[in-house]
């Protein structure tokens, strides 16, 4: 899997929340608290998103815009005789250790310009919301995670944007090939010199060039990664300590209990406890509940299969 498969990774619509609004005249779409993560759309017309930690910013047609903050920000016409608006959005409900690495790594609102490449699922999300098939949410479900990956990817590769800095250290010729082959097996034992001898150079070499790109040392930054997937893993139907510690890279569950707890401040029967009761009290309080507060529900949408 690659980087951005990696921030992906647990991610995944299931049950989505849709929003198709046609505005006009001077109007504003108010959300009083933030998302997880939501995506905006514009289908025609254009739109003035702003909010706190985030300079005003005019959309136009095919424009994308996430949002990932749980401050107010507001959607608005950008002025009178501006004519009619389309917007199509969509709300994401993360969980896991990994869906919050993806949130950590964005900031508060990030643009994305038209592409020609996102542009079709744009308009079959359109389509699709005003459609009443069988299995469409399942459909949109995933043209969600679609316009998420193609969003994402077009907007890390834009000079302005500032991914992680391991993100931007896959394009060095040092560290670059390191951090694929741990990504792609983070469950082989690797050392500093194995890691150095995929890079082709020296260990000291490497190790300070990895340090001075990644911004921490090449097997702090193992460990990290593998208590990411890890605390992920947990929540798997099935898994135990033992399963999982495998999974990452750890001979027995002894010594992936005591990484875990070190690096997350609890055990990892402890943290699979509190996920599921975490799980238990979302499912009680009801689906898209917290998006009912911060909008119009007339203008969101969860399709019936």
């Amino acid at each position: 899997m690659d980087a951005l498969g990696d921030l992906l990774r647990g991610v995944r619509a299931d049950g989505a929340l849709f929003g198709r609004e046609v505005l006009t005249d001077d109007w504003e779409r108010s959300c009083p608290r933030g998302a997880a993560l939501e995506l905006f759309l514009v289908v025609r017309g254009t739109a003035r998103i702003a909010g706190a930690g985030c300079e005003p910013r005019t959309l136009r047609a095919g424009d994308a815009t996430i949002a990932c903050t749980t401050a107010p920000f507001a959607l608005t016409s950008t002025g009178p005789g501006a004519g009619e608006t389309e917007l199509v959005s969509g709300y994401y409900e993360l969980e896991g250790a990994v869906g919050r690495r993806l949130t950590s790594a964005l900031p508060p609102f990030l643009v994305v310009p038209a592409e020609d490449e996102c542009m079709p699922i744009v308009e079959l999300i359109a389509a699709e919301i005003a459609a009443d098939r069988p299995g469409r949410q399942y459909v949109m479900d995933r043209m969600l995670d679609w316009l998420l990956a193609c969003t994402l990817r077009e907007w890390f590769d834009l000079p302005e944007s500032r991914p992680p800095a391991w993100y931007r250290a896959l394009g060095d010729d040092v560290v670059g090939p390191a951090l694929r082959a741990l990504h792609e097996d983070p469950a082989r034992p690797w050392t500093v010199a194995s890691l150095a001898a995929r890079a082709q150079v020296s260990r000291a070499a490497f190790a300070r060039r990895f340090a001075d790109l990644v911004g921490r040392p090449p097997m702090a930054y193992v460990t990290d990664w593998r208590m990411t997937l890890a605390a992920e893993l947990l929540t798997e139907p099935g898994a135990t300590v033992a399963s999982v510690a495998a999974r990452v890279g750890y001979a027995d569950g002894f010594g992936f209990s005591d990484a875990f707890k070190r690096t997350r401040g609890v055990t990892p029967s402890g943290y699979r406890a509190s996920r599921a009761a975490e799980a238990a009290a979302g499912a009680g309080a009801g689906a898209g509940s917290t998006v009912a507060e911060r909008v119009d529900p007339d203008s969101w949408l969860r399709v019936a299969g």
